[in-house]
């Protein structure tokens, strides 16, 4: 068995197993809590957690699907391509969009990381929460922050857009799929955009933009800290 649960293969069945599980209660409850992507995080969690699998074992296969979000992202290029009449028409309530967005994450952290008397070096790694991964690592390794920190925050908060922001939509109102899309990738990056996209092909093609455009704001506006 402990050969088993060491080989690469044990945690990509492992993470596919519980996204179909997650699936799978999605479908019989639709609800913002039975988002799939944030089910299949809650049992690989509870089960690292519960049994004599270690992280490490876990990420030997886990590290091999982390792999697949570099083209699963390059993906969203198509949808893009297909809305690029829609995003010439909305370019700059889109811009302005994403510009209120990381104005308003950068902001509320600092805010309470300064209420709550949060070390600089804390203060730093949560900053970038907002962004993609790969950007938000580079953004907090080269101020001093701590990676594995500024990851979890990256994570929490793409799970927490996932699962909650389409029922804010709905709670407002937000009818209009480019507004919906560009606060779903604002918010929640990568993963937001993965529940961008069951809302609709345009509200998925307008996330997948914010991602991009976030990350440019949130780079340049960190010269400022």
């Amino acid at each position: 068995m402990e050969n088993l649960v060491s080989l690469p293969i044990f945690g990509i069945i492992l993470t596919i197993l519980c996204y179909f599980i997650g699936f799978s209660v999605r479908k019989l409850i639709n609800s913002p809590l039975t988002n799939p992507m944030l089910v299949a995080n809650v049992l690989v969690v509870l089960i690292i957690c519960v049994t004599p699998l270690t992280l490490e074992q876990y990420m030997k296969g886990g590290s091999i699907i982390t792999m697949f979000i570099v083209p699963a992202t390059t993906i969203l290029s198509l949808r893009i391509y297909r809305q690029r009449k829609l995003l010439k028409e909305n370019l700059i309530p889109i811009l302005l969009g994403c510009l209120a967005g990381s104005l308003s994450s950068l902001g509320v952290i600092a805010l309470l990381c300064r209420l709550f008397s949060i070390d600089k070096t804390v203060t730093i790694s949560l900053l970038p929460k907002s962004v993609t991964t790969a950007i938000a690592m580079e953004l907090s390794v080269k101020h001093q922050g701590l990676g594995g920190l500024t990851v979890s925050a990256v994570i929490i908060t793409g799970i927490f857009a996932a699962a909650f922001n389409p029922f804010f939509a709905r709670s407002l109102k937000l009818k209009d799929p480019v507004a919906a899309g560009v606060a779903m990738g604002a918010s929640g990056h990568a993963i937001g955009t993965a529940a961008a996209l069951e809302m609709g092909e345009v509200q998925g093609a307008m996330s997948g933009i914010a991602i991009g455009i976030m990350g440019i704001i949130t780079s340049l506006l960190f010269i400022f800290i």
